[in-house]
């Protein structure tokens, strides 16, 4: 096993069994890592929530994500089963939650919707620039976000 596969296996257990882990922990303790986010899908085969550890993309009522290993993701092939979502993420008075509806964007240019995001920030740009690093067959996805309800962050 050499090039292009080897690499993704290892980008693979290195963020299956050291990054996440901690940005879990993070999320867990209410005190997420800034620039991430918390993505929650539906599991295709089990219908249990998923949660995996995101760049934070909210602009305005989207939260744009790129998946690494495009329709290889697990979280990508949950969306394509069952597209409703939730995503954790930093507001101005702490952590909350928001649902929505994900698409999958064919005809978007993942590298530039990176730089795009990027530009909110510092902790936005090193999460999007560490996670291009892993990328492989990048690919992006849209969630809409359902409107707040009253009172809510």
């Amino acid at each position: 096993m050499t090039g292009p596969v080897a690499r993704e296996r290892v980008i693979r257990l290195l963020q299956a069994h050291a990054v996440n882990p901690v940005v879990m922990l993070a999320h867990n303790l209410g005190m997420p890592p800034p620039g991430d986010a918390l993505l929650e899908t539906t599991g295709r085969r089990t219908g249990l929530p998923r949660h995996t550890p995101v760049c934070d993309g909210l602009a305005g009522d989207v939260f744009w994500l790129v998946a690494q290993s495009g329709y290889r993701a697990d979280w990508v092939r949950n969306i394509q089963a069952d597209p409703r979502v939730r995503v954790k993420m930093r507001t101005g008075s702490g952590v909350a939650w928001r649902a929505g509806t994900a698409h999958i964007v064919d005809d978007d240019d993942p590298r530039e919707r990176r730089r795009l995001i990027g530009r909110d920030g510092p902790a936005r740009r090193m999460c999007m620039g560490a996670a291009a690093l892993a990328d492989t067959d990048a690919l992006t996805v849209r969630v809409d976000l359902d409107a707040r309800a009253s009172g809510q962050p």
